[in-house]
């Protein structure tokens, strides 16, 4: 025990009992104590003390388990007041007794003092004086402290105190319940508000006995979110203690025993509950973990109510300083620099569900896994046809999905990682395939986890561990969290609904199928397509949602680095600047959104197009940064001035493929220069629609007769088979048929969807322009389509005028020429280029009268004055009328000549 003194006395006389000392750790009745040391480097001794000369009621007691024929026993009247008497005057505090009598069994009796000396306050004669105890039967006053004990007893009698009052005391006795019949409803019905309790016992660190008040149920309490060192029963009944298991008891036993605390009821385990005890000085499941002497469980810590990142944070700081059961602790990442635990990085693609590749600050690419979570993946062992080739992305279900959620949030983002653990690598099993060494992490972006995100949409996950398994993410709780409420509104995997299908065509290298289907992509005009893999620079693989299905898809117009290939026997080695062009277009379009124009296709089946990403032509791109040359089959294409400009820019940089480019010398010949003579040769036309910018659009005579036939043959075939209003879903770029105001079938393209009620269409035929519901659109069939018959109107500019930029000076312009010359036939003959459409004079196919000049004439547009030699004597012409209608005051100079002064004002330049 703690100390110990002698009282003194001298050499012969009486012998004078040893005062000694200790801290009251339990009250055990009215009449006993447990008493115990200071710790010195464990648990400290303990010894039960028995008050000497009196007697107090017997507590209750449970029937042993053993003894199915036994029955409780109640309190005695007035015990348990008697025990509260104690218990509130003793418990935690400093004693000193005396040893009277210790009997065989060694059972001790004595008089217990509160204080650090015997002239502190006897607890005998306290019990006495307030009727909680008596004297024992047969006891004379022989001494001292036998007389104070009557005379107490005497005093409660006469003032009716404890159980000398009135009536048998059975208010005192406690009607105890050991059992719950229901417990869930039990620890439901308090609503997780704080219940008043005494801690009557504690069998282990996180696992102690309560008595609820004030009901008196007697329960058993295990603390939320984490588990102590225990104690194993052996065979013979021995309990064996796991490390510090007895100092994490005496941790909350030295707190927390037989004091008056709160509990809060947060779940049940079978008969036990799951509770926070809250004391006045802290709450002690967090000061446990603070301490090292508990770990958190995943299995509880859902339940506890005050915040579990509280205890996760409480248990970390132990790990850090190793602290008990954490002496030997080694961190998942101990090995790991700062730098490499914690970094920024660039998304660059999805691998499946739960891992993604990332670009580091330094070029490096690195996998990394999500950290706790596990994919989707196929149950059971007959859910595959064992003749088809599983390809997961799409036969295992929500995978799609859940690939789709995370290349959506994350390709080409830049997200924050935190590693929380290095998977090493694994040998392959019987069951298991062998894995490589795997870096885990948590990845974030704006704040958002996205392990959390996916599990939360129930399209992943939480594994599962073994309790000492420290390998798992930083916000495990908020993953199991997560996947609970994923449960229970049945999301994704969750979910009772039928599991969606993906039934997606692989055409890829299947001659026939890439046949059948290159006519309705051509038709199409840009579709959408996401790009799923990359073979090299100008080879990839790409999925069309809107088809669903798979393409090999070959770039157009240019010819890039072919990259090293695998051949029979050999090992061919690729091109230089093969791989530079493979990586370049995997960083830019890889998993990204696209839109393909398909143009062709090999004797292989690949398709062959132009692809394009933002607006940029990555085949424009590719030559642009010297990763590729341009093909002579680029001559047919629209993009064939943008690869000439920008190979001509990479040439001059003498870069990758154009190194050692070398500039031709331009031999110095006197040019001799030819006169060339303007081209007068007028076709016949038919004009069909004039624009407010003054262009026009004209059909050819020679093919009017084909494309009435056409249309003729293309509205009966309608009449019979007409479309189901309201099936088709227009998309930009895509050929169609439109019901006119006339009520007939035109074919058109769609130029803009902005609602299903409002679709910009433009008839290819006659060169106008409308907005219609979807309601009166259709698929255009294709024995009508532009491969049968090209699209009948092509867009022309009036060559030598400049077109007004004032508002009213154009619209009296286009106005004159409607009334002139739109749905009559004219002349027109091609006078020049330009980028958006060429540049036309037109005449009346009766009079020959120049169109153009006649509108120079009237004052309505003004001469653009072009230096070619060929165009000088039309060009003098055209000044000659444009200086008559000024002399004549007419239209644009009725004013007189405005050029002078504010001429930019009116929208013109000299």
């Amino acid at each position: 025990m703690a100390s110990s003194a002698q009282s003194g006395g001298s050499s012969g006389g009486p012998a004078v009992p040893t005062v000694q000392r200790g801290i009251v750790k339990m009250v055990l009745s009215g009449c006993a104590i447990i008493v115990r040391g200071q710790p010195r480097g464990g648990p400290p001794p303990e010894r039960q003390i028995n008050l000497s000369n009196i007697r107090a009621g017997n507590l209750a007691r449970r029937a042993a388990a053993t003894q199915p024929d036994a029955k409780d026993t109640p309190d005695e009247p007035w015990a348990f007041p008697a025990r509260e008497f104690l218990r509130k005057k003793l418990i935690g505090k400093e004693v000193c007794f005396t040893i009277e009598n210790k009997t065989p069994q060694g059972r001790e009796y004595g008089m217990i003092y509160l204080g650090k000396d015997t002239t502190g306050e006897n607890i005998a004669e306290s019990l006495v004086a307030e009727g909680l105890a008596t004297r024992r039967e047969g006891m004379r006053a022989n001494n001292p402290e036998q007389s104070r004990l009557s005379e107490c007893e005497e005093q409660a009698k006469a003032a009716k105190k404890g159980m000398w009052s009135e009536g048998n005391g059975s208010h005192t006795i406690r009607d105890l319940k050991y059992t719950i019949e229901n417990p869930r409803h039990f620890v439901d019905s308090h609503h997780q508000k704080p219940v008043n309790a005494i801690i009557e016992h504690v069998r282990d660190g996180s696992v102690v006995r309560a008595l609820l008040l004030p009901d008196y149920y007697l329960v058993t309490v295990m603390l939320s979110g984490i588990k102590c060192p225990t104690f194993r029963r052996e065979a013979d009944g021995s309990e064996t203690p796991e490390p510090f298991a007895a100092e994490a008891k005496f941790f909350t036993e030295s707190r927390l025993l037989q004091r008056d605390v709160q509990i809060i009821l947060e779940s049940c385990h079978n008969q036990n509950v799951l509770g926070t005890i809250l004391h006045p000085n802290g709450n002690i499941t967090e000061l446990l973990l603070k301490e090292g002497f508990a770990r958190c469980v995943d299995w509880s810590i859902a339940v506890y109510t005050r915040g579990a990142e509280k205890l996760r944070a409480a248990e970390r700081f132990a790990k850090e300083r190793r602290l008990r059961i954490w002496r030997d602790y080694v961190a998942p990442t101990a090995n790991l620099d700062q730098k490499d635990k914690q970094f920024v990085a660039k998304v660059m693609q999805v691998l499946n569900a739960d891992a993604i590749v990332v670009k580091l600050n330094s070029g490096d690419y690195k996998t990394i896994h999500l950290s706790s979570i596990r994919p989707p993946r196929l149950e059971g062992e007959n859910t595959q046809d064992k003749n088809k080739k599983l390809r997961p992305l799409y036969d295992i279900p929500y995978m799609f999905e859940a690939r789709e959620f995370l290349r959506k949030k994350l390709i080409g983002k830049k997200v924050n990682v935190t590693v929380d653990y290095i998977r090493p690598a694994s040998p392959a099993t019987e069951t298991v395939p062998a894995f490589s060494e795997r870096t885990c992490a948590t990845v974030t972006i704006g704040g958002i986890n996205i392990a959390e995100a996916l599990v939360s949409k129930g399209l992943a996950t939480v594994i599962r561990y073994r309790q000492d398994d420290d390998q798992r993410s930083s916000h495990y709780d908020e993953l199991l969290a997560a996947e609970a409420r994923a449960i229970k509104n049945g999301k994704g995997l969750h979910s009772k609904k039928e599991v969606p299908i993906h039934r997606v065509a692989d055409i890829s290298g299947d001659t026939q199928k890439a046949k059948q289907f290159l006519p309705f992509l051509q038709r199409a005009g840009r579709s959408e397509a996401v790009v799923e893999y990359v073979f090299s620079g100008s080879r990839l693989k790409l999925y069309l949602p809107k088809e669903t299905c798979l393409i090999t898809f070959l770039l157009a117009g240019i010819e890039c680095p072919r990259g090293a290939r695998n051949l029979p026997g050999l090992v061919q080695e690729g091109e230089p600047f093969s791989e530079e062009a493979t990586l370049f277009t995997k960083e830019l379009v890889l998993q990204r959104e696209v839109e393909v124009e398909v143009e062709s296709m090999d004797k292989a089946g690949n398709f062959i197009g132009w692809l394009h990403m933002d607006g940029a032509n990555l085949s424009v791109l590719l030559v642009e940064h010297a990763l590729s040359k341009v093909h002579f089959t680029a001559e047919r294409s629209a993009y064939y001035k943008s690869l000439l400009s920008a190979e001509e820019t990479a040439k001059q940089k003498k870069e990758k493929v154009w190194a050692h480019y070398e500039e031709q010398p331009v031999e110095e010949v006197m040019p001799v220069l030819e006169e060339k003579e303007r081209s007068a040769s007028y076709k016949p036309v038919f004009v069909t629609e004039i624009t407010d910018d003054l262009h026009f659009y004209v059909q050819d005579v020679e093919t009017g007769t084909q494309l009435e036939k056409l249309m003729e043959n293309m509205r009966n075939d309608i009449s019979s088979h007409p479309p189901v209003e309201g099936s088709y879903a227009p998309r930009r770029g895509e050929f169609c048929i439109a019901k006119f105001v006339d009520g007939e079938w035109y074919r058109a393209r769609v130029e803009k969807v902005e609602s299903p009620a409002k679709v910009h269409v433009f008839y290819i035929d006659y060169g106008n322009r409308e907005i219609l519901p979807s309601t009166r659109l259709g698929t255009l069939p294709p024995a009508f389509s532009t491969r049968v018959l090209p699209a009948q109107a092509t867009e022309y500019a009036f060559a030598f005028i400049q077109v007004p930029q004032d508002e009213d000076a154009r619209t009296d312009a286009v106005d004159s020429v409607v009334r002139d010359i739109q749905n009559t036939q004219c002349l027109l003959n091609v006078e020049h280029l330009s980028a958006s459409c060429p540049h036309v004079t037109l005449q009346f196919a009766d009079s020959k009268g120049d169109v153009g000049l006649g509108l120079v004439k009237e004052g309505l547009v003004m001469v653009e004055v072009r230096k070619e030699k060929q165009f000088q004597k039309v060009i003098t012409e055209y000044l000659n009328a444009q200086e008559s209608a000024k002399s004549a005051r007419l239209n644009l100079w009725r004013y007189g000549d405005f050029r002078a002064d504010d001429a930019d004002e009116f929208g013109y330049s000299r």
